[in-house]
């Protein structure tokens, strides 16, 4: 069993900067691909970046060249780091663990997800 708690969401101004982070219990989050997924009113949860058991990161189209993704083994925490923000990416973001890669990319298979955090980008 994997617990995700998300924290760092909150109200930021269009083309300002906000960072999350997704701690995880156990000592196996290593073996577990890592990603962030988020879901706006009236829309389906939709993939926004994962990351491989060995650092290899992957983003949707919509916000490559402004989101990045790390992990910390050592603290059992993955990052978003979210910059040039942008109304349309309004959501509650969700962090999400599954041991595939594509199973995680896909937010399919065996996976664990956090309780979710609000990311609200308005002036």
């Amino acid at each position: 069993q994997v617990q995700l708690v998300e924290s760092g969401g909150g109200l930021v101004q269009p083309g300002g900067s906000l960072g999350l982070s997704c701690v995880a219990s156990g000592s196996i989050f290593r073996a577990f691909a890592m990603g962030w997924f988020r879901q706006a009113p009236g829309k389906q949860r939709e993939f926004v970046a994962g990351i491989t058991t060995g650092g290899s990161p992957n983003y949707a189209d919509s916000v490559k060249g402004r989101f990045t993704i790390s992990r910390d083994n050592a603290q059992n925490t993955v990052y978003l780091q979210m910059n040039s923000l942008k109304p349309e990416d309004t959501a509650v973001y969700y962090c999400y663990a599954n041991p595939s890669f594509s199973a995680l990319v896909a937010g399919k298979g065996l996976g664990y997800w956090g309780q979710g955090t609000q990311v609200t980008v308005s002036s």
